[in-house]
């Protein structure tokens, strides 16, 4: 076992070995007490991997103007890149929360959007007005698209298939690159999402919650509260969420 976790350590990573150790110390337990099939756990002495702390890169406000620049244009795929990068980065939400939503879910009225997240728990979070004007641009190209009877929001720019959340951290990963903005992909929104909020004065706890998917809320909505600095408010235009003014 000692040896499985030194290799598993040294050809993937001590997270996917600890992951791994957590897997066969739960299999030999099963063994040993439900079934009783063995006489003692081969995991007993071996020690859990150590997993160094990373330092999570954020996305810089630079990185995201450079992203909405690779996306100007009229065309149905950018119109479409510009309304997915704006929800990223103004909602800090997961790319299968953003990638799964369905038009119906989207309320330009309000300027809000019902997520769908794990374990089944449902949130209503409001964006900004750059973000609900992007989306609304993308809604009226969507209408004369071949594939606007579905219900998916995201659809492919050809054929009658919606846009899958596979396919959306491909297209993010091709816009990073084109964009000089390497390594993308939607969880680095999120992470600046947190970022900028432990930045803005937040508890420790609140950023916790923020990314875990459960996002503080101004009283009596479901907006994000802003950060206190009014030179902060400006620069990041919090209307109701961090949202990119470009």
């Amino acid at each position: 076992m000692e040896a499985f976790q030194a290799w598993m350590i040294d050809t993937r990573s001590a997270s996917t070995a600890l992951n791994k150790h957590k897997g066969l110390q739960q299999f030999f337990k099963w063994l040993l007490v439900d079934e009783q099939a063995i006489d003692r756990s081969p995991m007993e002495r071996v020690r859990q991997p150590k997993t160094p702390r990373k330092l999570i890169p954020v996305l810089r406000d630079e990185d995201t103007s450079k992203l909405l620049d690779a996306c100007k244009g009229k065309g149905f795929a950018n119109l479409r890149d510009e309304a997915l990068i704006r929800l990223y980065c103004n909602t800090g939400a997961r790319l299968s929360e953003v990638g799964n939503l369905l038009v119906a879910d989207v309320d330009l009225n309000t300027e809000s959007v019902h997520f769908h997240g794990k374990g089944a728990k449902e949130r209503r979070v409001r964006f900004g007005p750059k973000t609900a004007r992007a989306l609304s641009r993308y809604l009226r190209a969507r209408d004369k698209h071949k594939g606007a009877a579905l219900p998916q929001l995201w659809l492919a720019e050809r054929g009658v298939a919606p846009l899958t959340p596979n396919g959306i951290k491909i297209r993010l990963k091709r816009l990073g690159q084109a964009a000089g903005v390497p390594d993308l992909h939607a969880h680095r929104w999120r992470h600046t999402f947190a970022h900028e909020w432990k930045r803005a004065g937040e508890t420790p706890a609140i950023s916790c919650c923020c990314s875990a998917g459960h996002p503080r809320t101004c009283p009596g909505t479901t907006a994000p509260a802003p950060p206190q600095s009014g030179r902060r408010r400006r620069r990041h235009g919090w209307a109701s969420a961090n949202e990119p003014q470009r």
